[in-house]
Order: C-alpha cells, then sequence, then structure tokens
C-alpha cells in the first residue's frame, strides 16, 4: 500500500521521471563522444566504460536525495499521521524504497536505450547485471537517505551533509573513467569507497566477464551495503521521534 502511494504520485509527476535522468544523458550525449577510441584499458569499447558509471551515478545522485520528500512530509504532518497508525515501520520505509528501485531502474532502461543508439554494444546478461546493480544501490542509498532525513529537521542540514558525501564518492570510485588510469596513491585511495567495487563489477558484465574476481566482489559489496543500510533505516525508523 506505501508502494502504491508514492508509486502513483512519481507517475503523476512526469518531470521527476524524465528529468531524473537528465545529467547522466547529459554526460553520455556531450562526454562520451569524447571518449571514442581512447585507449582505456585492454580492448574494452569506451561505451562499456562510461555506460556502466553512468548508471550507478543515476543511482547515486537520485538515491541519495531521495529523503527530502521525508523533511516535507514532516513538515506538513505527513509522517507524524502515518507512524501512528497501525503500519509497521519497515513497511513505511520499504515502500517508500522500492519506489526509488522502480523509478530509477526505469530511468537506466532509458540512458541505455539511448547509449545503444550511439554506438553501445553489450552483452543482454551484462546489461540486466547492470540494472540489478542500479536497484540495489538505489535501495541502500535511498534506505540511508530516508534515514539521515529522520534525523534532521530541515533540508539546509540534509544538503550539504549528502553533498559532502556524494562528492568524494563520484570522485573516488572512476564513476567516468576507470581508477586504474589514476596513479597509484589515487587507485589505492579508492578500494576504501565500495561504489568502486560495483562500478568494476558492472563493466565486467557489460563485456561478458561475469566470472571475474571484479563481479565477486561487487555482489559482495553490493549485498553487504544494502543489508546495513537497511538494517540502520529500519531502526532510525522505529525509534526516532515523528
Amino acid at each position: 500500500m506505501v508502494f502504491g502511494r508514492y508509486a502513483r504520485q512519481t507517475l503523476r509527476s512526469k518531470f521527476q521521471i524524465l528529468f531524473g535522468v537528465l545529467m547522466p544523458l547529459l554526460f553520455l550525449l556531450f562526454f562520451g563522444p569524447l571518449l571514442t577510441d581512447l585507449p582505456l584499458g585492454g580492448t574494452t569499447d569506451s561505451w562499456q566504460i562510461l555506460v556502466p558509471g553512468l548508471l550507478l551515478q543515476l543511482a547515486l545522485l537520485g538515491a541519495s536525495f531521495a529523503g527530502f520528500s521525508i523533511l516535507v512530509e514532516k513538515q506538513t504532518g505527513v509522517l507524524e499521521r502515518m507512524r501512528v497508525t497501525p503500519v509497521s515501520r519497515l513497511a513505511l520505509l520499504l515502500g517508500r524504497v522500492l519506489r526509488d528501485v522502480a523509478l530509477f531502474v526505469f530511468q537506466s532502461v532509458l540512458l541505455v536505450l539511448v547509449a545503444v543508439a550511439m554506438g553501445l554494444r553489450a552483452p543482454l546478461g551484462g546489461i540486466l547485471v547492470g540494472f540489478v546493480f542500479v536497484g540495489v544501490l538505489a535501495a541502500a542509498l535511498a534506505s540511508l537517505s530516508y534515514a539521515l532525513a529522520v534525523k534532521v529537521s530541515t533540508p539546509q542540514e540534509f544538503g550539504p551533509v549528502i553533498n559532502a558525501l556524494t562528492m568524494p564518492v563520484m570522485l573516488l570510485s572512476g564513476l567516468v573513467l576507470p581508477m586504474t588510469l589514476a596513479p597509484g596513491w589515487l587507485d589505492l585511495l579508492s578500494h576504501v569507497v565500495p561504489l568502486r567495487y560495483l562500478v568494476d563489477a558492472v563493466r565486467a558484465g557489460y563485456v561478458g566477464d561475469y566470472a571475474s574476481a571484479a563481479m565477486l566482489y561487487g555482489v559482495l559489496v553490493a549485498t553487504a551495503l544494502a543489508l546495513l543500510s537497511m538494517t540502520v533505516a529500519t531502526r532510525v525508523f522505529r525509534t526516532a521521534d515523528s
């Protein structure tokens, strides 16, 4: 029921659906052609490097700011009215998170369709693996975003925290270019960023390398991140005052 409520809200907002994919799409249209024929490592096509990073960038930026809706509901009293009902706190969280997962996976499909038209060639299995990673990352980050929004009081507190966390992650995870092209110390530092392993895993899938160590590490890190995030967010929803 909670998922249906927020899904209907999203469907009524066409701008949210289409403009959420705008930034990765601009990267694809204006930055992608610059990478064509550049030696990015091995025989990998430049689109197979760029598109996986843009998919996870879409989930990173979109899901990280999902908590803004909680701030609006807190100010209008919607969250308080929902919390006094018999609905479990886990349902209140999961309903929102599942809406976000559906939204970002749909946007990812749009992005991949445009990328295919521009020259992306990747196995269907790898593309589907990419959608799964987008969904898992969106679920993890949206959960943490909602938990943070429950704890803070105003958008002025929420926004700077999210920006301070997402910017280093974007720079160190190799979303646009693989971190193997970076200096040794920067590549080493990037290994402490969980998103780095997800990016490497999706890129491995886009070249059909499903049994690689990168894919294994990506699955393990994504699973651990999702479980930890959901656990933390559920606890916050259960204990925080409305």
